[in-house]
């Protein structure tokens, strides 16, 4: 007899986190921190052991992980794991996803200097936009996509953790949400140490997307408005008024 009954769509499971929390402004210089070299700060480690023990306490269990090789998504990923007692996993590095790329922000006008730090929090972002004077969105979604597709293809894997950054993971979620476009929507705020829950199908178009923006230790993000582009212009402008 001749099986008619639909079948459920297979679909693979994406934990998508952004790191902790850092500190990209030295406090006792108010100079900026390499973006290479930057390290989780103590409430870094709290929302990264927090979200370990959330993992745990839902009997989530990955059989992959992945970080872009930063300093910051590697550490998460470690207390993580620790957290979730999933310590056997040896993290993978993908370094096509990387944080967006800036420039030297000494060489920005002032007069240009909000759009460069804000700009891509104006939806759609347009590819020719470049974050900092340095990388542009259109050379961002040409690695993170392609990184995308790679995952896609490997067969190996069925529930995944990916600790990455806020504008990568706004890559990805654009992606998801448009059904596998190529485009950069602004608006998507990642806060330190969030989780974003996708479920990706064999074909292009086939994204559900679950959670967005899952911060464990403030579920509903408490009384910030500010984007973390927005709080780190304003540091940067204290930083440029003590310089003189």
């Amino acid at each position: 007899m001749l099986d008619t009954l639909p079948r459920a769509p297979k679909r693979r499971r994406l934990y998508l986190m952004r790191h902790g929390a850092v500190t990209y402004f030295d406090g006792a210089t108010g100079r900026p921190v390499l973006p290479e070299q930057v390290a989780l700060n103590d409430e870094g480690v709290a929302q990264a052991r927090a979200a370990g023990e959330a993992f745990r306490a839902a009997g989530v269990r990955f059989d992959r992980v992945i970080v872009s090789g930063l300093p910051r998504t590697v550490q998460t990923a470690d207390w993580v794991l620790r957290h979730s007692d999933q310590t056997a996993l040896t993290p993978q590095v993908w370094p096509e996803w990387q944080e967006i790329r800036g420039g030297r922000l000494g060489e920005i006008p002032a007069a240009d200097l909000a759009q460069a730090f804000t700009g891509l929090q104006r939806s759609p972002v347009a590819e020719s936009q470049r974050f900092l004077n340095g990388e542009s969105i259109g050379e961002l979604l040409d690695r993170v996509l392609g990184g995308i597709a790679r995952l896609r293809a490997d067969p190996d894997w069925d529930c995944a953790l990916l600790v990455l950054h806020g504008v990568v993971n706004a890559a990805w979620l654009s992606h998801a949400v448009s059904g596998g476009q190529r485009l950069m929507l602004g608006s998507w705020v990642q806060s330190p140490a969030c989780i974003n829950v996708l479920d990706v199908g064999e074909g292009p178009g086939d994204w559900l997307l679950r959670a967005v923006n899952v911060a464990v230790m403030q579920p509903l993000h408490g009384p910030e408005r500010s984007t973390t582009m927005e709080a780190l212009f304003a540091q940067y402008l204290r930083y440029r008024s003590q310089r003189g």
